[in-house]
């Protein structure tokens, strides 16, 4: 380990947090879960409408691709199963102390547009952690995650139409005084 590592963390923090991260990472995808409901017109038209959008391809049985996330979320009172390993992350680093969240980063790519009446899964995959690293919020890890969406085909194919690289810093809050 690093000697900015030590100053920045406990190393037997480090240490831990690590062999999480290598633990949850080899266990590759995870947290299965299919959309409550097939692609539909009027989720579609609701989310144009939030979304500001009026293009008419949209009302003739497409999807727009940036809406792949819209089908899986999991809804006001949904909760991540236990083998999500984002979340797994998450709460390995809040129980280490890392307790703040901020989003950085985000890369989707859409493979092609989802069409009406068919029904998409997604699985995550925790790709890394990273740190730690100072920053201006605080001190802590980057954790990126990769959701994989699918739509499964009659034959038992199933294809990947949509995935996002998610990344987040998980960190301990700087102090008002070491902030001045």
């Amino acid at each position: 380990m690093a000697a900015e590592t030590a100053e920045l963390v406990d190393p037997a923090v480090h240490a831990m947090v690590m062999a999480e991260a290598e633990r949850i990472i080899a266990l590759g995808e995870g947290a299965e879960r299919y959309a409550r409901d097939e692609v539909n017109q009027p989720t579609i038209n609701n989310w144009l409408e939030a979304m500001g959008i009026s293009n008419p391809r949209w009302q003739q049985g497409e999807a727009p691709p940036a809406m792949a996330q819209v089908w899986t979320m999991y809804g006001l009172g949904g909760k991540p199963p236990a083998d999500d390993p984002l979340h797994g992350m998450m709460r390995a680093l809040t129980d280490a102390g890392f307790t703040a969240v901020l989003g950085t980063n985000c890369e989707q790519d859409y493979r092609r547009t989802l069409k009406v009446g068919e029904r998409v899964r997604v699985t995550t995959a925790l790709e890394s952690v990273v740190g730690p690293k100072a920053t201006g919020m605080g001190v802590g890890y980057f954790v990126t995650s990769r959701n994989t969406w699918y739509v499964d085909h009659a034959d038992d194919t199933a294809e990947v139409v949509a995935t996002m690289l998610f990344r987040v810093l998980k960190f301990v809050p700087r102090s008002r005084e070491a902030a001045s």
